[in-house]
């Protein structure tokens, strides 16, 4: 397949590509905030003091990113969100004690970063608690100009690539689900994600995971 034989010879190059990453002035003080818009906000896998619900303004979440990896192959890629140009996003803010800073950015980075796809940046984000204070939050943001963006795809391209999707973290298709069913505990709606929920729910048997629960 031609499609997958160029995208894995350029996959082996980007690899060895340095992720672009914040500053260590920017992450070497205090409480660090994380951002997480798609499967961090229901298996974050790091250790947090409190989730608050948040918006990041200038960036939308989007299926937008070739997964060859975590949810796909360089044969038969998957679909996983990314942080995209333009409008805005809800999901969770985590905090993370100072002193679990260090250890929860390099596991971040083994997660997130396994083929550098996303550039790694810090973003104000509005919290959604009383105080309704900003913070900065570390993000993961598409980068536009690799192998694996998708940029802007039809529901039926989206719902072939979801479908065929199976990498080492799962099945695609409960990955989609999984982040439609955290949305919905926090009380809203993405309404292209909601689109393309509708027409898995007819495919297999559901392994999802259960909404993030307090007290984590």
């Amino acid at each position: 397949m031609e499609f997958a034989s160029l995208h894995f010879e350029v996959l082996v190059a980007v690899r060895a590509m340095p992720a672009k990453m914040p500053s260590e002035a920017e992450l070497s003080k205090g409480d660090l905030w994380v951002f997480g818009y798609g499967s961090l906000m229901w298996r974050p896998g790091f250790e947090f003091l409190e989730h608050v619900p948040a918006r990041l303004i200038g960036e939308h979440r989007a299926l937008c990113v070739y997964s060859f990896d975590h949810r796909g192959t360089p044969e038969k890629p998957g679909l996983v969100l990314g942080l995209d140009r333009g409008g805005a996003c809800r999901g969770i803010a985590f905090r993370v004690s100072a002193k679990q800073r260090n250890d929860t950015v390099q596991y971040l980075r083994s997660r997130e970063q396994t083929t550098n796809v996303y550039r790694e940046v810090m973003r104000s984000v509005w919290l959604e608690n009383e105080a309704r204070q900003r913070v900065s939050a570390l993000a993961y943001v598409v980068d536009r100009g690799h192998v694996q963006y998708a940029g802007r795809l039809s529901l039926a391209e989206q719902l072939r690539h979801v479908q065929q999707g199976h990498g080492r973290s799962g099945n695609n298709r409960d990955y989609v689900l999984s982040t439609v069913m955290s949305i919905e505990a926090q009380g809203f709606r993405d309404q292209p994600l909601h689109q393309l929920a509708l027409m898995l729910h007819d495919d297999t048997p559901l392994h999802l995971h259960p909404p993030l629960q307090e007290g984590r």
